[in-house]
């Protein structure tokens, strides 16, 4: 189900831990599993809980217990933007609520095209550069002004 490249990823987690400890590797085995496929499947959960050596309910706990892990498909640009109170008051939702209006989407939808993802996310522990937002889990970006969030999408398209 995962391709060679991702395999080895996931075997240099596992050797971050003791050899009876694979089960920490869980998170990193995760994300890699999501980079490749974009979306975590019931299949490919099962399948990663295999590979580590722990029972399929250890890998489905982390999986929808952690926002960054997506459960059903998503754009191929996922934006997650932050609404908790420091980034509220600092212009979170007037950002949101600009990108939905660009992308002409809600919370939790995808363009037809396929393209992008909007998402409501918690905290991401950069409240002095807020209002801010995280592109596919790995991309921070702050200060997300209307010219800042139309730069950062056409670099995008």
């Amino acid at each position: 189900m995962l391709t060679t490249q991702s395999l080895a990823l996931i075997d240099r987690e596992v050797a971050k831990y003791p050899a009876e400890q694979k089960r920490s590797a869980v998170m990193g085995a995760l994300r890699i599993a999501q980079t490749e496929h974009r979306y975590l499947s019931n299949d490919m959960i099962e399948f990663v809980a295999d590979y580590l050596g722990i029972a399929p309910m250890m890998a489905y706990e982390v999986a929808t217990f952690y926002n960054m892990y997506d459960l059903k498909p998503v754009g191929k640009h996922k934006i997650t933007v932050c609404t908790n109170l420091p980034c509220a008051l600092s212009g979170g939702y007037t950002a949101a609520h600009y990108i939905k209006q660009k992308l002409g989407i809600g919370f939790n939808e995808t363009t037809p095209d396929g393209k992008f993802t909007l998402k409501e996310g918690e905290c991401m522990g950069a409240c002095g550069y807020a209002p801010v937002m995280l592109v596919n889990n790995h991309a921070m970006c702050s200060h997300m002004t209307p010219e800042a969030i139309d730069k950062k999408l056409a670099e995008l398209e």
